[in-house]
């Protein structure tokens, strides 16, 4: 089974949104980066950094920094 892109980005989003406690966004990302590095299959990191670096749209800031950080 694969996780379609739009549902990569929602997943990131909504992890983006539950962890931006007001910091900055290099702070949120580094949360955002972590958690998905900590719990994500890598075959999803994997789509999501490789989305993040090849399309134009469609990501907030805060999850285009931390795909940049996924392992």
């Amino acid at each position: 089974m694969t996780v379609s892109d739009e549902k990569l980005i929602r997943m990131a989003e909504q992890i983006s949104a539950n962890l931006n406690y007001s910091d900055g966004n290099e702070v949120v990302a580094a949360r955002v980066a972590e958690h998905i590095n900590r719990f994500w299959d890598p075959r999803m990191r994997s789509a999501l950094r490789d989305y993040a670096m090849n399309q134009d749209g469609g990501l907030s800031p805060t999850v285009r920094l931390a795909a940049a950080q996924l392992q």
